[in-house]
């Protein structure tokens, strides 16, 4: 194993869809192997993480890049991903119960922040 890949890259520019309406900047990048499956069917790639400090719910996004290489399938209803792998189609299921849980946690951390927000500059103009 190439163990450069697991060492903290620089990486520069900012990148948006997190923060509503703020760009946000990434401490390195890292390069992983991701697996779905089991030994009997399975599909690895290698991808690039943008590593940030957030405190959130969400320890990674696995967005278009991933569905990209991955030739993924995504159907959002039933919260399935599908994929071709070498002993035919590769089905990766998610749990709706605790994606609604993570869903709401999000948006309180994102309530209390925007008012926290809002006091500090209350604080401020006082």
């Amino acid at each position: 194993m190439d163990f450069n890949f697991l060492r903290l890259q620089p990486c520069e520019g900012p990148f948006y869809g997190i923060v509503p309406s703020k760009g946000s900047y990434s401490i390195g990048r890292v390069f992983l192997t991701v697996t779905f499956g089991t030994q009997a069917n399975y599909r690895t790639e290698y991808l690039t993480f943008d590593v940030v400090n957030f405190k959130t719910s969400t320890h990674a996004i696995l967005g278009r890049p991933m569905l990209v290489r991955f030739m993924v399938i995504l159907h959002h209803t039933y919260l399935i991903l599908k994929m071709l792998a070498p002993n035919g189609v590769l089905s990766v299921y998610d749990d709706i119960e605790m994606s609604y849980k993570c869903d709401t946690e999000i948006v309180q951390l994102a309530e209390a922040l925007e008012y926290l927000a809002k006091a500090i500059a209350m604080v401020v103009e006082a």
